[in-house]
């Protein structure tokens, strides 16, 4: 087994207006590191404004051999990990702790309590998506779980909102499905299609219940993959979603990189955060092979 790694900074990046307990959770994890590790400096990084993760998590990379902790859902998780690949830092580390409402990275990626695992110090590389639009030279964003087109991606934000079990899962599921409208988009061979729902997972699970495919628990293939529900009739939509949320949707194909262009102007989601593409814009997801180093 390799040595424990042992770092010269900790910084805890937390959001202190959050509704949920990140404010607390970061406060009990820094006195946990405090007293493990006490020949390490541990700070809380508190953000002031929407995407200051991004560069809180850019400076402590860029100060060399650091663990830079997000203490928050996947969204603020995704923040952070994009601060960190900006930096060009090769030696810093991520790990989340789970807050709020959509944890999906830290539940399925997850393998011990993340003091403890901070404590032993077994670091491991992961994969990322990476969405790039317009120009081959155009500003990448990096994903640690997923990025959704459609129903599901739209589904999971209503699940998200606090229900409970899989029976409200189900119910959340339709609520959605009634207002939902497909989309179309060109494909790398020029041909058109309309989609219900297409997701690029880098992990098998999402919004708690919902299985989107059988792949391991550890995203190191090199690989995402392709989840499409093709357009069809309404009853069939609906009865593959509330398949996914009780037994699974089996098996997906996989692939390394994925490329197809907008019709329309559309939403899309990425990490569980809400953003938009804007009309004829091409669109390329590549996985970028183990280029995440990670604690948890």
């Amino acid at each position: 087994m390799d040595s424990p790694r042992r770092f010269d900074t900790i910084r805890i990046i937390f959001n202190p207006n959050s509704t949920g307990d990140a404010p607390k959770l970061a406060e009990d994890l820094h006195h946990e590191l405090t007293a493990a590790l006490p020949a390490t400096d541990v700070t809380l990084r508190p953000t002031e404004h929407a995407g200051h993760a991004v560069d809180l998590a850019r400076e402590a990379a860029s100060a060399g051999n650091a663990l830079i902790v997000s203490v928050s859902g996947d969204g603020g998780y995704n923040e952070v990990v994009n601060g960190v690949m900006d930096s060009g830092s090769e030696d810093a580390v991520c790990a989340v702790l789970a807050a709020g409402n959509a944890n999906d990275h830290s539940r399925v990626v997850g393998r011990k309590p993340l003091a403890e695992a901070i404590t032993e110090g077994q670091v491991r590389r992961i994969d990322l998506l990476r969405i790039s639009m317009g120009q081959p030279d155009a500003t990448a964003v990096y994903a640690h779980s997923y990025i959704g087109f459609g129903l599901t991606p739209v589904m999971a934000i209503d699940l998200e909102k606090g229900s409970k079990g899989a029976i409200k899962e189900m119910f959340s599921v339709a609520r959605t499905f009634r207002k939902f409208k497909p989309f179309e988009i060109r494909q790398s061979d020029g041909k058109h299609r309309t989609f219900d729902s297409l997701v690029f997972a880098n992990i098998s699970q999402m919004a708690k219940y919902a299985t989107l495919s059988e792949a391991g628990d550890h995203p190191a293939d090199g690989k995402f993959e392709v989840i499409t529900f093709p357009h069809m009739a309404k009853w069939r939509v609906l009865l593959t979603a509330l398949r996914a949320t009780t037994k699974g949707l089996g098996d997906q194909p996989s692939y390394a990189q994925y490329r197809f262009s907008t019709v329309k102007p559309m939403p899309y989601q990425i990490d569980g955060e809400v953003k938009s593409v804007e009309a004829k814009t091409d669109i390329t997801i590549d996985s970028v092979p183990r280029v995440l180093s990670i604690i948890g």
